[in-house]
């Protein structure tokens, strides 16, 4: 197949006075690119990379027009805006040009938090209690109360980046005034609302997939919070934990911006997970549940923290847009703990799409 790979590359970022030295730290590097480029090739398709933008220099809409691909292989993070992820594949779906991962509504959703924990709530499916916070002197509702009392610690981050961003050991707050300052901080930084919910003391486990669920399947699944039997059409790799330890009081125990990029080669974890089979097992059927619900097509990875304590996998997030480093992605470990080699795990990813497209 003719197979364009549309990224966006750090270095191609727009230029943006004012941001936060962390602004484009979900976007890729050259390495991630050639690497699959390279397994693309690999699998017999040629392959070329686009830039997925529209500033100068970079006409997303004339290159695919002239390049004509049959897929393109979308990692595309996007540079600006609330559903920011979400804008390459609206290009595509306009050009009629099929593409891998997850579509416009399922990206836009995903990247929100909020919103991806009300579709979770819904399905009582199990997320921690929040509040979203558009100003700091804002009310606190009953969903932050446990009895009188506030659930301290709460967690706070902003509610539409990916990569850890604004997450830092100041996230974990256990005063009113904590939570505020915080809120103040992180809504002048990100200029946008910030989630608070209730901070899980556990293990952080994280769960890929690929495949995609046939609509007999998908249905049963829309009914319950987790399916009895796992589903023959998901791939699951197995759960991956994060040290979270490693780094000690500089990251207080919990996976920051800062693990993710700048100590990414210096990066700890165990995988598989060391857990009992009905703990695995039940994350793999809370994973096809996420992926279920939030309309995930191909491919996804569903983080977790366990509550040890009460023996509960409370579910973070999901990212349909899992990372693809070879080197340090959580997806891409856990390919390689099964067996996978990076060539088959990315042209898995491309046969998916293709039988889910009917080409």
């Amino acid at each position: 197949m003719k197979i364009a790979l549309l990224a966006n590359l750090k270095k191609n970022a727009p230029e943006h006075p004012g941001a936060n030295g962390d602004q484009w730290d979900d976007l890729d590097g050259p390495e991630t690119i050639e690497s699959i480029l390279g397994a693309l090739r690999a699998g017999g398709h040629e392959a070329t990379f686009l830039e997925a933008g529209l500033q100068k220099g970079f006409d997303l809409i004339s290159r695919l027009r002239s390049y004509q691909p049959d897929l393109c292989f979308n990692i595309s993070e996007g540079h600006f805006g609330d559903s920011r992820e979400s804008h390459v594949p609206s290009i595509l779906e306009m050009l009629q040009i099929p593409y891998t991962g997850s579509g416009v509504l399922t990206l836009a959703l995903a990247l929100d938090k909020p919103m991806t924990k009300r579709v979770l709530n819904y399905h009582d499916l199990p997320t921690p209690e929040f509040q979203v916070f558009g100003s700091a002197d804002e009310e606190i509702n009953d969903d932050l109360l446990e009895g009188n009392e506030l659930r301290f610690p709460l967690f706070v981050k902003p509610s539409r980046e990916g990569t850890g961003m604004g997450v830092s050991r100041n996230s974990i707050v256990t005063s009113v005034a904590e939570l505020r300052d915080r809120t103040a901080q992180l809504l002048t930084a990100y200029r946008q609302p910030v989630l608070c919910e209730r901070f899980i003391e556990g293990r952080e486990l994280t769960v890929g997939l690929i495949g995609n669920l046939k609509s007999t399947e998908a249905r049963r699944l829309s009914d319950r919070t987790a399916p009895t039997v796992l589903p023959d059409e998901l791939h699951f790799f197995p759960p991956m934990e994060i040290d979270t330890d490693k780094h000690g009081e500089s990251e207080a125990g919990i996976y920051t911006n800062r693990v993710k990029v700048e100590l990414a080669h210096d990066f700890h974890w165990t995988c598989p997970a060391h857990i009992d089979d009905g703990l695995r097992e039940r994350l793999w059927k809370l994973t096809a549940a996420v992926f279920r619900v939030t309309g995930s097509h191909d491919v996804a990875r569903v983080d977790f923290r366990y509550d040890e304590k009460t023996d509960t996998p409370w579910i973070l997030e999901i990212n349909p847009l899992p990372g693809l480093n070879p080197e340090y992605s959580d997806l891409c470990i856990e390919a390689t703990a099964q067996g996978w080699a990076y060539e088959e795990l990315i042209n898995r990813i491309v046969e998916v799409a293709v039988k889910r497209y009917g080409l």
